[in-house]
């Protein structure tokens, strides 16, 4: 499993010792162990061996706690830039409710592998709220849609996202592309899978929308408001629920809109590109293209400090750049640092919040790189259509059967599980 040390910060800020700190800090107070028996008899206590509870794990455990009634736990499923990283894919936040629901934002190149590693059955991961068309922040939206179909969704995926200035640009035309790109792939599996989730429910809503409402179910409510980046359509969000408020940013500016609307929010997810020097090793610019992109397309480390200051929220998280690296990180934090100096962290791949009234708990997730999603939950309906498309016979003349080892295969099956299946007719 993929181990990390974590962080606990409580609501003040206040930093609690890293685990590789606390090692240090008993080093120094025990020092070296002595190679005597009299030495050994005197050490510590043996190390007691029963299962930590769940509030005293420094390292979140994907399907091993359960969630409280009144919290909230959003995890950072995509926390860099663009092109995405092994240690890092592009923007994308889950956030958990204690009610049961689950809201994806954005899902930029390689976050869904971070979904599927939470181990989190896909019928449950329906609704995907988008905050703008780039890439970076759609790129894994096709792996979830027909993914999930496979993996249990029986109802179609629901995405939210903004207008553009004009039609082509919105993101019904977008997803209607997206659908369209999946034809083939649709029209080969019909009569072979259930395919009921195979569709999607477009919610476009106004990009100049003010903290407009764009989802209310449940206790839950959605609202957007205008983002600042490259031209018409971005937005962010904020949800809230239980006397809780999530805010999120995609790609953006410093904004008049974020720092009205997310003032005072719990935990306030806001999009920070490392400086000019940063972009021109990480990413090959030149001094002038990146000082545009770092301080006037994007929002720098100093200016993510200073809207913070203006926002005031219990916890201020940075991503979209490579802070899995010492250099990005130290270039993130450090720049922040020097106008910001309130609860802060700076977000990397399956970082966890758990967020209650009282208590801001942050922690990594210890992940299994071979997992799977869990066992779907809605149970598998056998398809009666009859695939429209069929494969032509002069392709069918191709195949090489070997009907002896098809036929072995299906009777140890059918035998184990009591079943009478027969392969096809060719």
């Amino acid at each position: 499993m993929l181990l990390s040390a974590t962080i606990r910060v409580i609501v003040s800020g206040a930093l609690v010792l890293t685990v590789g700190e606390l090692l240090l800090s008993q080093i120094a107070s025990h020092g070296r162990p002595a190679a005597t028996a009299q030495a050994q008899e005197s050490a510590l206590p043996v190390s007691p061996v029963a299962e930590l509870p769940p509030t005293e794990r420094d390292i979140y455990y994907p399907g091993a706690e359960d969630l409280a009634a009144d919290e909230m736990r959003v995890i950072g499923c995509g926390t860099g830039s663009m092109p995405p990283t092994l240690n890092q894919a592009s923007a994308c936040f889950l956030v958990e409710l204690g009610n049961g629901d689950k809201f994806i934002f954005d899902l930029g190149t390689g976050a869904f592998q971070r979904l599927v590693a939470l181990r989190i059955p896909l019928d449950y991961l329906d609704k995907v709220f988008i905050s703008h068309l780039h890439v970076d922040h759609v790129g894994d939206l096709g792996a979830l849609f027909v993914t999930g179909t496979l993996g249990g969704r029986t109802r179609p995926l629901r995405v939210w996202g903004p207008s553009g200035p004009e039609p082509q640009l919105g993101t019904k035309v977008a997803i209607d592309g997206l659908l369209q790109f999946y034809n083939w792939d649709r029209a080969s599996r019909q009569g072979n899978v259930d395919l009921r989730g195979m569709q999607v429910e477009v919610n476009e809503f106004d990009y100049r929308g003010e903290n407009a409402v764009i989802f209310r179910e449940n206790g839950v409510t959605v609202r957007s408001f205008p983002a600042y980046h490259s031209i018409d359509g971005p937005v962010s969000f904020v949800l809230e629920w239980n006397n809780l408020k999530f805010v999120y940013s995609g790609d953006t500016y410093p904004n008049i809109w974020m720092a009205k609307y997310a003032s005072g929010a719990d935990l306030v997810v806001h999009e920070c590109t490392g400086s000019p020097e940063e972009l021109m090793r990480r990413q090959g610019f030149g001094p002038e293209d990146a000082l545009v992109i770092s301080t006037q397309v994007h929002t720098s480390p100093a200016q993510f400090g200073e809207l913070m200051n203006m926002i005031k929220p219990r916890m201020a998280v940075a991503y979209q750049w490579f802070t899995a690296e010492p250099e990005g990180h130290s270039d993130i934090f450090g720049g922040i640092r020097k106008v910001y100096d309130g609860p802060l962290s700076v977000a990397r791949d399956f970082m966890v919040w758990n967020v209650s009234q009282t208590d801001i708990r942050i922690r990594l997730a210890a992940v299994n790189p071979n997992a799977t999603p869990a066992p779907r939950v809605n149970p598998a309906v056998r398809p009666r259509e009859k695939p429209e498309v069929v494969m032509s016979d002069d392709i069918k003349a191709g195949g090489l059967h070997f009907p002896e080892q098809v036929q072995d295969i299906y009777d140890e099956i059918n035998e184990k599980y009591g079943t009478d299946a027969k392969p096809f007719k060719f």
